[in-house]
């Protein structure tokens, strides 16, 4: 699917610019096909067959990008390993993974006596020709596929903030749907946008065709900070911006923010974690654009969203409704539904959803229902609109006092405050209530933060009051896991030592 995709983008875009490297130099459309051809038939060259498994322990760049190309024209499976992650974690991904070859950036090599896979070293390439030199041969050209719908094409692991990550597979079966979902039978729709988070993270493994489609230009920032990601929509007309949540609002953060042009946004887009109001609005108004949002899981795919014109208020109360071809039923602990408008699990059915983990019968048939639905983590409520409206992961729950608390749920009141930058409410032990909420507040403006009373009051009436926090923390920014998420356990542990 994805070397069908990426010959018919180069036959019809042929010149055009597809991707901007850190460096300021251009891959045309052309540049995709003919490098990935080569590279692929290095890879053959190497021994990489069909079914092969190819690590890519590389940040966002050209060399991620064409290696995925090249691995699934040579028929191997992309595993990628998100470069934030930690030596040990790193290790622990190829362990799961069991590649026949990695690539790597220098520094990010595993040690040669813990993996029995080759591995080549890759420095960033100064211009196209020297890209992924090593492993690419001239003029070369890799033996056609049979089509083959149920052929992997990819590995993608899940955060792993609830233990060891989880490699969910992603076939063409899979690819073809989500690509159908986003862009249709459509070819050449342009836009301008960057791409700065982890190649190995779902949305770019599993939307580069769609991107490939779309005939736009990518400018690759390597590694993501607020203020090159304004600097890049100012300097290129971007006419899209986005990423999860925590990099819209480092954005909307940066005191210099107003100074930026950023008239040529046309559109925010969201995913990867909910959207409290508070920011949905606050991105709306100073980006004087029109804002979407998406919800999915690392095993589902894609899942539900909203459109960009949808009434304001959906992408600012909710995740939307399931897209085309996405089923959804709230589940009890006993995988029964519950009754309307009440709590319950998350769980999502599509063509989109993983074929199931890599290397682990037993967990992935812990991560489905009976009747193939995928469990997401998430709870949540469906209101009278048919919107899905996110409260929390089932595992974030707490009880104060015998009632149960989610945190999302709070944290989407509290984000309106106008003092409140950030927040992020977690449970703390009570010797009388068992749990009780603190509020984890990046304050607007540090020299006169809220205080505790401050945001009990503001939610006086919406919540609760088993709901409002009891206790106050200020910090100066809210922890990141390597996927740019709200890292909660490392919240838990500052609430415990705060």
């Amino acid at each position: 699917m994805l070397p069908e995709t990426t010959r018919e983008a180069a036959r019809r875009f042929g010149d055009t610019t597809a991707y901007v490297a850190l460096g300021g130099w251009e891959l045309s459309y052309a540049d995709l096909d003919r490098i990935s051809d080569e590279v692929a038939a290095g890879l053959r060259a190497r021994g990489v067959g069909e079914g092969d498994v190819v690590a890519l322990v590389l940040p966002p760049g050209p060399e991620y990008l064409v290696a995925y190309l090249a691995a699934a024209k040579a028929g191997a499976i992309t595993a990628g390993v998100n470069d934030k992650l930690a030596a040990g974690e790193r290790h622990g991904v190829l362990g799961i993974a069991r590649p026949a070859l990695i690539l790597a950036a220098p520094g990010l090599e595993p040690d040669p006596a813990a993996v029995t896979a080759p591995v080549i070293s890759l420095e960033a390439a100064p211009d196209a020709e020297s890209l992924l030199a090593p492993v690419r041969i001239a003029g070369g050209k890799p033996a056609p596929l049979d089509d083959d719908a149920e052929r992997p094409v990819a590995i993608i692991f899940t955060s792993g903030t609830t233990g060891l990550p989880k490699g969910a597979v992603y076939t063409n079966r899979q690819l073809s749907f989500i690509t159908q979902t986003d862009v249709g039978d459509t070819w050449g729709t342009g836009g301008r946008s960057s791409v700065g988070t982890a190649m190995a993270h779902l949305g770019f493994m599993t939307k580069l065709p769609s991107n490939l489609r779309r005939g736009g230009t990518t400018w690759i920032m390597g590694r993501w900070n607020a203020r090159d990601a304004l600097r890049f929509a100012e300097e290129h007309s971007q006419t899209s911006v986005g990423g999860v949540p925590t990099q819209v609002a480092l954005m909307l953060r940066d005191p210099d923010f107003d100074s930026y042009d950023v008239s040529a946004v046309q559109l925010i887009v969201v995913g990867g974690g909910p959207l409290t109001p508070g920011l949905a609005q606050e991105a709306r108004e100073r980006f004087g654009a029109k804002l979407m949002s998406r919800y999915s899981c690392t095993e589902a795919g894609v899942g539900l969203g909203t459109a960009p014109d949808d009434p304001d208020e959906d992408a600012v109360v909710s995740v939307g409704r399931p897209l085309p071809g996405v089923e959804m039923v709230l589940l009890d602990e006993d995988d029964q539904p519950v009754p309307e408008g009440e709590v319950g699990r998350v769980c999502l059915r599509s063509p989109a959803v993983m074929a199931g983990y890599w290397n682990d019968e037993e967990t992935t048939r812990a991560a489905f229902t009976a009747d193939g639905y995928v469990r997401t983590g998430d709870l949540g409520w469906v209101d009278d609109r048919g919107r899905l409206r996110l409260v929390g992961r089932s595992k974030e729950m707490y009880v104060r006092g015998g009632y149960n608390v989610y945190p999302v749920e709070v944290e989407s009141v509290f984000s309106t405050h106008p003092g409140v930058a950030a927040i992020a409410i977690v449970p703390r032990p009570d010797g009388v209530m068992g749990e009780i909420g603190c509020a984890v507040v990046v304050p607007k403006d540090p020299a006169h933060p809220p205080t505790l009373e401050d945001l009990r009051a503001f939610t006086a009436g919406r919540l609760a009051p088993y709901k409002r926090p009891e206790a106050l923390l200020l910090v100066d920014a809210l922890p990141l896991t390597a996927m740019e998420k709200l890292d909660r356990r490392e919240l838990a542990r500052i609430v415990a030592e705060g």
